[in-house]
C-alpha cells in the first residue's frame, strides 16, 4: 500500500509538474486594443485555440486613448501588438515607423480596401464601422424636426440643441465623421457645416456609441453614432431610424499590427496570420455586419440597406497624416460642449 500511495504522489506531483511548466512556457502576447469590453473574452479564446502556446493579455480603451498611449510609449514600448484600433491611427502609427512589416498568411484573399497595398506591409483590416444618425421618432414629433435626409438637415433649427455625437478626440467614431466631411465637402465647407452643426449640439460624448443610447432613451432627438448600435438599440424596441445620409457615409476599419521592437515576434506573427482567416472573420461578423474575407456576412436586424455600397471612399493615408492638425482646430471651435470625462 505504501509503495502504491508514494507512486500514486510521484505521479500527480508529475502531472502537476508538467501543467505549471506549460503554462510557464506559454508566451504571454500584450495587445492593445479598442474592442468593446464583450468582444475580449470570445477573442482571446478564439486567438488562444487557433494559436497554441500563446496567453493573450489586453489593454484595452478607446480609440483616442489607446492612439495617445502608443505615441506616448514609442521610446520604450510596452505592447507586442495593436488589435481593433482605426486603421487611421495605425497609418499614423506607420509614418513614425512604430510598426513591424509583415504580410499575414493569406491577406490576399481579403477585400481589397482591408489590405496595406503600401509595401512594406504593417496592417491588417478586420471589419468596418459606420457612422449613422439615430433618429428618435417620438421626440421628433414633440419638436417637429424633420426627418434628416442629408447632413446639411442636421443644421435645421428644429434641432437646436436635441443633437449629440462623439469627440473625435477620444472616439474614433466621431474623428471618422469629422473627417469624412472635410474631405466630402473640402475643408472651407466642412468647417462651416460643423460651426453650424455645433450650434444644434448639447454635447459631444467620449463614447461612439453614447450618442445612440441617448437618442434611443429619448434624451435627445439625434445621435451621431455607430452603425451596429444603432441596429441593437432599435431592435430591442427603440423607437428610432437609423439613418445613412444620401452623400454618404463615414467609416474607419479596425485593423491589427505588429508593434516595432517586440520581443515575441514569432508569436506576433502567428497572431496577425489568425487575424486574416475566415475563421476570423466569422468571429468579427458577430460583432460587425462588414467584415474583411468576402462572403462572410451577418446582417444584423434593422441593419440599413446596401450600408457597404454607401461608404464613403476614404483617403485613410490622409485621415492619418492630417488628424493632429484637425483635432487641434476641431477643439479650438467646439470643445465647450464636450462632456466631462470620468
Amino acid at each position: 500500500m505504501r509503495r502504491w500511495l508514494l507512486a500514486a504522489g510521484a505521479a500527480i506531483a508529475l502531472a502537476f509538474g508538467s501543467g505549471a511548466a506549460d503554462a510557464q512556457q506559454r508566451t504571454r502576447v500584450t495587445i492593445y486594443t479598442a474592442l468593446e469590453n464583450e468582444q475580449l473574452a470570445p477573442f482571446k479564446q478564439a486567438i488562444e485555440a487557433a494559436v497554441p502556446g500563446v496567453e493573450v493579455v489586453w489593454v484595452r480603451d478607446s480609440t483616442g486613448v489607446i492612439t495617445a498611449r502608443v505615441i506616448a510609449e514609442r521610446e520604450n514600448p510596452r505592447a507586442d501588438m495593436i488589435m481593433g484600433l482605426a486603421a487611421s491611427s495605425l497609418l499614423m502609427f506607420e509614418g513614425m515607423n512604430l510598426l513591424e512589416p509583415y504580410t499575414p498568411a493569406g491577406v490576399d484573399a481579403l477585400k481589397p480596401a482591408f489590405r496595406d497595398s503600401a509595401p512594406p506591409a504593417t496592417w491588417t483590416g478586420m471589419d468596418a464601422y459606420l457612422g449613422v444618425i439615430c433618429f428618435n421618432t417620438t421626440e421628433a414629433r414633440r419638436f417637429n424636426a424633420p426627418m434628416p435626409a442629408t447632413w446639411q438637415d442636421l443644421t435645421k433649427p428644429e434641432f437646436r440643441g436635441r443633437l449629440v455625437m462623439p469627440h473625435p478626440a477620444s472616439s474614433g467614431t466621431g474623428y471618422l465623421m469629422v473627417a469624412m466631411w472635410l474631405q466630402q465637402m473640402g475643408e472651407e465647407a466642412g468647417w462651416r457645416f460643423m460651426d453650424a452643426l455645433h450650434e444644434n449640439m448639447a454635447v459631444y460624448t467620449h463614447s461612439g456609441s453614447a450618442p445612440c443610447v441617448q437618442a434611443a432613451r429619448g434624451e435627445r432627438v439625434a445621435g451621431i453614432s455607430l452603425d451596429m448600435r444603432g441596429a441593437r438599440e432599435r431592435t430591442q424596441g427603440a423607437p428610432i431610424e437609423v439613418i445613412i445620409p444620401a452623400e454618404g457615409t463615414g467609416w474607419d476599419m479596425e485593423a491589427t499590427s505588429i508593434v516595432r521592437g517586440t520581443r515575441n515576434l514569432e508569436a506576433a506573427r502567428r497572431i496577425a496570420d489568425w487575424v486574416a482567416t475566415r475563421q476570423a472573420n466569422e468571429l468579427y461578423s458577430r460583432f460587425y455586419a462588414v467584415v474583411a474575407y468576402p462572403g462572410v456576412t451577418n446582417t444584423p436586424a434593422n441593419y440599413p440597406a446596401n450600408a457597404e455600397a454607401r461608404m464613403f471612399p476614404n483617403n485613410f493615408t490622409w485621415m492619418a497624416d492630417n488628424r493632429e492638425r484637425i483635432l487641434a482646430e476641431w477643439s479650438r471651435r467646439y470643445e465647450s460642449k464636450a462632456a466631462p470625462r470620468n
